[in-house]
């Protein structure tokens, strides 16, 4: 594990976009895609509930991969996200998947203790969200809760998928020394987050306010919102690979889909 300044962390934000512009097309189709087979498969009775969560680990794999041929100036494809179900570590990746899921039930039963079961209730909800009524204020505790109790998990979780897949560690090891790289790193992390928090919270704040004031239509300003979250989630996952690779050096194993 290699030592990082706090000032690593906003530099990571910037090569987020670095990769990201450097094949830009391929990677929103990568995501689209992504998205595309989460939604299908949310359609799964049951299953569907948990199995998107699950998967994150396998198709995180996929987006790592992808910054890393962009890297080498391979081109990426959609078909890079079946990479993690063709890896002899499929196996230890869905392991992972167990924890993530446990992970974040754990964090909304904690929260049910503090919000009466509020942010649950709104999670699993199947009606349309009527944006002239307000949320109940105790689903904004209750994520709180959920979001610090999930913080931990958070930090063994960060590097765990590419340890075990690059790295060909057990999942018990990769959490392990994922937990404790990020903890080393914890200043240059606090700077990657409140970065991020400010890009993906007060941009689209502002650009919402100009696109209401110019139009004034909500349908509007939400068809423009849309693709402005999908253009900066997608960077953000650009983002994670250069955490990957200032702390643990290129990858072992570079393998094109």
């Amino acid at each position: 594990m290699n030592p990082v300044t706090p000032s690593t962390g906003l530099l990571w934000v910037k090569r987020g976009f670095i990769l990201f512009r450097q094949q830009p097309a391929e990677m929103l189709t990568l995501f689209f895609t992504y998205m595309f087979i989460v939604m299908g498969l949310g359609l799964i009775p049951i299953a569907g509930e948990f199995l998107p969560l699950m998967l994150i680990p396998v198709f995180s794999m996929s987006f790592m991969q992808a910054c890393d041929q962009i890297e080498n100036g391979v081109k990426v494809y959609p078909n890079l996200l079946m990479l993690g179900f063709r890896s002899e570590a499929l196996g230890r990746l869905l392991t992972l998947g167990i924890f993530y899921v446990l992970a974040v039930a754990l964090a909304i039963f904690v929260s049910s203790l503090v919000d009466g079961g509020a942010l649950f209730d709104f999670l699993s909800s199947q009606k349309p969200i009527d944006p002239k009524e307000a949320p109940d204020e105790r689903i904004f505790l209750g994520m709180l809760v959920a979001v610090l109790t999930y913080l931990l998990p958070l930090m063994a979780f960060w590097f765990a998928a590419p340890l075990i897949m690059w790295k060909k560690m057990s999942v018990g090891k990769a959490l392990f020394y994922s937990f404790f790289s990020v903890k080393r790193a914890g200043k240059a992390f606090l700077l990657y987050g409140a970065a991020w928090m400010l890009i993906a919270g007060i941009l689209p704040a502002l650009v919402s306010v100009m696109i209401a004031v110019i139009f004034g239509d909500p349908i509007v300003v939400m068809l423009t919102m849309l693709p402005m979250s999908a253009l900066l989630t997608t960077i953000l996952y650009c983002s994670f690979y250069p955490t990957y690779l200032d702390i643990f050096g290129k990858p072992e194993i570079s393998i094109q889909a």
